[in-house]
């Protein structure tokens, strides 16, 4: 009986929430074959059919406006677009820096995303921030998505999540947006949160296509708890009716004058393009309310345990924060910079190591970048915590860090391109879309900014001159690239500088948008192919890292998780040939291989390039394992030391693998790392002016480079070339004696 009362009271307060929204009428329309899976939603039939006279009965006279109807005006809420002019920061951007000058900026977004036009001036909106609720981090899943009608499956409601990207071959399967059946006011696409969600806000975007133009520029916005009862949200006695966007790509936020609290949101487009469809790209903010009973927040939870300054930085308090992690950590880190971007800024880089500062023999040397896009700033956001949790953990005795730390010699840069992420930072996570910030101050996408080399090894290979006359490795830079007016960034320049300089053995870069691991190569071989299989000789080497990184991330090789935009990688156990998936001349991938001994991956560590800070947490969980484990794989195959007869190390000397046709060179006190997977090798090592010496070398499954040492002798050749170059390449002057017995013998012989 207490259930029953405590159930009829709850019925009684949710009615009369809604009878205070609003007064819905009744009506009904005609059933269409175009609604979209009309045999499975029975639900989306009945509010359609239940829409068209509930929207009109809600609507004053003179305010309806639709494709056909553009010229008539009607109320709306000012939208808060990405390319603001003031450089204010958005409402999500607010969270992230709490301080005076946010605080500020927050009054002032929070004026311009809300102000009524014509004159509405009795609009004070309660600010509230909530993240979004997830659709293009795929929290909300594609049963979560309905939508009135749609195109084609390809183009339905499971494709109207922001920042979606559509194929290069525009399909039935994978197209950019949800477009609904039919052009007229009565569609709507729907988000089912599952449970009660204060909604604060929507932002839209149009239809991302090469060939197509369609996007929406005004809508209403509903709400219901059964969705069968549709309340409007209203400005009064009138629908509000909010402006959207001006063009496909540019994401347009909306928030509400004050948060709604419901189960189900709808978007019903009013408006759109002329020339155009209805066409739709969504992301919803609400927060959940409490529910510690509600079986899907449970399931989707994930919690971290690493007390870590979990927040968006922007370059300064990048700067500050590497400062913090050096102070903490002063005898295991040490800050240095590798150069500058284009405007100035320098790229900081922050190394982990035992002995800070110094090679020492025989310890390998990794990288980590991030930040090549300035737009994809998962990566970067991920090496600065990761520089702070190997800190706190090797300051806790963690054997694990301490090993790496102690046995490794790590890199960490988390800005390639600062000058990107700047203007990225500034307008938000929201609102940056798919491609601000992408490029160099100057218009250069810096990962695909590195020399063709490629070409030039396969053409010498095409002509025979590969080993003798060309190497495997070590591809020379070509002189024009390295001209002034070459069109090369700054960044790239101090990139090559600082490959050079260092011995790096494998290196990763932390790329977003996508959840894959690619290797090399990402040029195709065959011209003028867009996508093909194009494996380097270290192929099943490449293969085995990029899958130490795909398996132990926590969705990568996930097989039921839904595909980020048009690929599923996780059919390929989360990795791909870069070549096979497009192809890329010019990449740092291809680049380090063939100029340097660095064998180099491209981690896509996310399908949100930029998430919203909230999200940053379970974004750690998701990498930080295979961030390490990456990085341990350094330690895998051979390593060892090239000396002469009198034990001093050879820089420069030579490690072939028989069978493996890419050599590796040592380091400058004549140590090298070759790495290898689990097998019997015979290994030679050879120099200039040297001999060579050959030796089988077994790499085990266990953890830990094989120790294999050579020692080489000089050449005759090469110490007859030494003396002639110690004479001047003049004829030896032999000793008087010697001379004279020299003439003596031959006057004997001549008589």
């Amino acid at each position: 009986m207490t259930t029953q009362r405590s159930s009829f009271l709850h019925l009684l307060a949710l009615l009369g929430l809604l009878v205070g929204l609003a007064h819905l009428g009744h009506g009904s329309v005609a059933e269409d074959e175009d609604y979209y899976m009309q045999e499975l939603l029975t639900r989306e039939q009945y509010n359609h059919v239940q829409l068209f006279d509930r929207t009109m009965a809600s609507i004053p006279d003179g305010h309806e406006h639709s494709r056909q109807n553009p010229g008539k005006k009607i109320p709306k809420a000012k939208p808060d677009s990405s390319r603001q002019t003031d450089k204010t920061k958005t409402d999500a951007k607010s969270v992230k820096a709490p301080n005076k000058k946010t605080e500020k900026n927050k009054k002032s977004t929070l004026k311009n995303s809300n102000s009524i036009s014509e004159g509405d001036g009795q609009y004070n909106p309660i600010q509230e921030d909530c993240p979004p609720m997830g659709l293009e981090t795929l929290k909300i899943d594609d049963f979560q998505l309905h939508a009135s009608t749609t195109k084609r499956y390809g183009l339905g409601a499971h494709r109207g999540r922001l920042n979606i990207q559509a194929g290069l071959y525009e399909d039935d399967l994978y197209d950019g947006a949800w477009c609904a059946g039919r052009d007229d006011p009565l569609q709507w696409f729907e988000v089912d949160a599952r449970r009660l969600t204060k909604f604060t806000g929507v932002i839209t975007q149009g239809r991302n296509s090469l060939w197509s133009s369609d996007w929406v520029t005004s809508f209403k916005v509903m709400f219901s708890n059964d969705s069968h009862t549709w309340i409007t949200l209203k400005n009064g006695s009138e629908d509000m009716i909010f402006g959207a966007n001006r063009e496909k790509e540019i994401p347009v936020r909306n928030v509400f004058p004050t948060p709604v609290i419901a189960r189900y949101i709808r978007v019903n487009p009013r408006s759109w393009f002329n020339s155009g469809s209805i066409c739709m790209r969504v992301e919803i903010l609400g927060c959940p309310m409490p529910d510690p009973n509600n079986y899907y927040h449970r399931r989707n939870e994930v919690i971290t345990t690493d007390d870590l300054d979990f927040r968006h930085h922007s370059y300064k308090e990048m700067r500050q924060l590497m400062k913090v992690v050096n102070d903490m950590c002063p005898n295991i880190t040490r800050i240095y910079n590798i150069g500058k971007s284009q405007s100035g800024l320098k790229l900081y880089a922050i190394e982990i190591s035992d002995n800070p500062g110094e090679h020492e023999v025989g310890e390998p040397e990794f990288r980590y970048t991030a930040g090549s896009h300035g737009n994809e700033v998962l990566g970067r956001e991920l090496l600065l915590l990761l520089m702070q949790f190997m800190c706190l953990e090797y300051l806790s005795g963690n054997q694990r860090i301490r090993h790496l730390v102690e046995e490794t010699r790590i890199h960490l840069l988390p800005s390639v391109n600062p000058d990107g992420y700047e203007k990225t930072f500034e307008v938000g996570s929201e609102l940056s879309g798919w491609s601000l910030g992408r490029w160099s101050n100057d218009g250069i996408d810096i990962h695909h900014n590195f020399p063709d080399l490629n070409s030039i090894l396969w053409e010498a290979e095409a002509k025979k001159r590969v080993p003798r006359k060309v190497f495997n490795h070590h591809v020379a830079i070509p002189e024009w690239y390295q001209s002034k007016n070459a069109s090369v960034a700054l960044e790239t320049r101090a990139l090559i500088a600082w490959m050079e300089k260092m011995p790096f053995v494998l290196g990763g870069n932390l790329q977003g948008g996508e959840l894959v691991v690619t290797f090399p190569y990402d040029r195709t071989r065959s011209q003028w192919v867009a996508r093909e299989q194009t494996p380097t000789p270290d192929d099943h080497v490449f293969r085995w890292l990029a899958f130490s990184y795909a398996s132990t991330h926590r969705l990568m090789t996930d097989a039921n998780r839904r595909v980020c935009h048009t690929e599923d990688f996780a059919k390929e156990d989360g990795t791909i040939n870069g070549a096979s998936w497009h192809t890329a001349p010019g990449s740092m991938n291809d680049f380090s291989y063939l100029h340097t001994n660095c064998f180099e991956l491209s981690m896509y560590v996310g399908c949100d390039k930029f998430p919203h800070e909230s999200e940053l947490p379970e974004e750690w969980e998701n990498n930080r394992e295979s961030l390490l484990v990456f990085m341990e794989q350094v330690h895998r195959g051979i390593k060892g030391v090239v000396r002469d007869l009198q034990g001093r190390g050879i820089a420069n000397a030579i490690i072939s693998v028989e069978g493996i046709s890419h050599d590796i060179r040592t380091a400058v006190d004549g140590d090298y790392w070759r790495l290898l997977n689990p097998g019997e090798y015979r290994v030679t090592a050879r120099a200039e002016g040297y001999g060579l010496s050959s030796k089988k070398c077994e790499v085990g499954y266990e953890m830990g480079a094989t120790r294999c040492d050579f020692t080489i002798g000089r050449s005759n050749l090469s110490r007859i070339k030494e003396i002639m170059e110690k004479f001047n390449k003049q004829p030896i002057r032999l000793p008087m004696r010697q001379l004279q017995a020299r003439r003596s013998r031959e006057r004997r012989l001549g008589t």
